[in-house]
């Protein structure tokens, strides 16, 4: 397993995850770990999640809640991009991968919409 390319991936999937919903709200941004949440509260008085990225010891793992919220998303996925897939929402790459790394980035930008049109972000100033 090369975990010496884990830093370079969190690196370049935290920048993905940030690029495209960095300004959403509540960001913990840690060592080897980024939540990304959203304004909107839930019923439970919490916000909602969006996203994140998290550095494990044997891979890199990407969470995308919105396509938990809307797994039609996932209808159109390569299936490249679908074997990465752990659970309902989270991608584990243990290398760099630049086409999945571009999909992924359109999912993600897919989920933001998602999630706008859902009402969960206010893009309103």
């Amino acid at each position: 397993m090369p975990a010496s390319e884990f830093p370079e991936i969190q690196a370049r999937l935290r920048d993905m995850m940030l690029a495209t919903a960095g300004d959403l709200g509540i960001v913990r941004d840690e060592a080897g770990r980024l939540q990304v949440y959203t304004r909107y509260i839930m019923k439970n008085k919490q916000p909602l999640y969006f996203g994140g990225v998290v550095s494990n010891k044997n891979y890199v793992s990407y969470h995308l809640m919105p396509v938990y919220v809307a797994p039609e998303m996932l209808m159109e996925i390569s299936p490249a991009l679908k074997q990465r897939m752990q659970g309902k929402s989270c991608f584990n790459f243990l290398t760099l991968d630049e086409s999945l790394f571009a999909e992924l980035g359109l999912l993600t930008q897919k989920g933001f919409e998602s999630y706008v049109s859902r009402g969960y972000i206010d893009l309103t100033p």
